[in-house]
């Protein structure tokens, strides 16, 4: 059993310039002399944890985390109308995250992300490997076209009154084709009330995915103020109608650039949203990686869950 650290709250925050108009938040917990570790955040569009975190020793860890563009505290926030979506792309997010290191003075830093977070970290440590000294992966997902409409179409045919309402937040005449497409327009509308509709309606698909799983929690991807909601779902909207701007099966291919670098995959058995063959797919091709499927958990995540991922970090904190 890894026990929880006491809570540590950031000792350093600020923004990041990015040069075309973006901030971009960032803070540091633990040890300003620590072992660099940057936490990476889901979504796209959730935002950094706010809360103080407790997995991560503060004698030994100088953790990192940043909100990616658009959200949390990082501006412009895509709730306004007048962000720009076309210079948030999985580029630009990785070069934030290469900006961020080189402005902290970080030489290799552990990447930490689950999610669409994984996605990204991945998308990065194959651009630049030597910057990465070992990666934990929560949840892991490529962001593959195929994975997408899994979680968007697929995963209907077990819910299917709830992806029915999902199909029906368009208009009629675009619920036949391309829903993301749909969806994102609808997100660009000038007009608030149809941006909230839009973002409620899809996040009402989010919070149905996850209901049956062991740990899903209701409302757990609608619980937020009403900003956070249209941001989240403008920017989840924007990348995924676009595929990430990822050649299908990119990272999966490319996995061999990641050679040397010590990996821990945590992934839930039951996870609807984001099956464990994509989990199971890069272990394969990835010999440094390790890979533990989590038999009570899904994409909501378990105590059996957090508690591999913090065996993990752990295991690498003396490295």
């Amino acid at each position: 059993m890894v026990d929880l650290y006491p809570p540590i709250s950031p000792y350093d925050h600020g923004f990041l310039d990015a040069g075309d108009g973006n901030r971009v938040y960032y803070e540091q917990l633990g040890n300003p002399e620590g072992k660099p570790a940057l936490n990476v955040h889901g979504g796209p569009g959730s935002g950094a944890p706010r809360r103080p975190t407790r997995a991560w020793d503060p004698e030994r860890y100088r953790v990192i985390r940043f909100d990616q563009r658009n959200c949390g505290r990082s501006t412009p926030h895509a709730s306004d109308p007048a962000a720009e979506m076309s210079l948030n792309t999985t580029q630009h997010l990785i070069d934030d995250m290469e900006r961020l290191r080189e402005h902290l003075g970080i030489e290799r830093w552990l990447l930490n992300g689950g999610s669409w977070g994984s996605t990204l970290i991945l998308a990065y440590a194959q651009q630049h490997p030597d910057r990465v000294s070992e990666m934990v992966i929560p949840a892991v997902t490529m962001t593959r076209r195929t994975e997408i409409d899994w979680l968007y179409r697929g995963a209907g045919r077990f819910y299917p009154e709830a992806w029915d309402r999902f199909r029906d937040g368009v208009p009629e005449d675009e619920r036949d084709g391309d829903l993301l497409a749909a969806y994102a327009r609808l997100m660009e509308n000038p007009d608030r009330a149809i941006r909230e509709k839009a973002a409620a309606d899809w996040l009402a698909w989010e919070d149905a995915v996850i209901s049956n799983e062991p740990n899903g929690v209701p409302g757990m991807y609608s619980n937020r103020e009403v900003d956070a909601q249209i941001a989240f779902v403008r920017i989840c909207a924007h990348f995924f109608s676009n595929g990430a701007w990822l050649e299908e099966d990119q990272l999966l291919c490319n996995a061999h650039k990641l050679a040397g670098i010590p990996a821990v995959l945590v992934h839930g058995r039951h996870d609807m949203g984001s099956p464990a063959q994509t989990a199971w797919e890069l272990a394969k091709v990835w010999p440094n990686a390790r890979l533990h499927i989590v038999e009570d958990s899904g994409h909501a995540g378990s105590d059996a869950m957090q508690e591999a991922v913090r065996a993990a970090i752990e295991d690498f904190k003396n490295r």
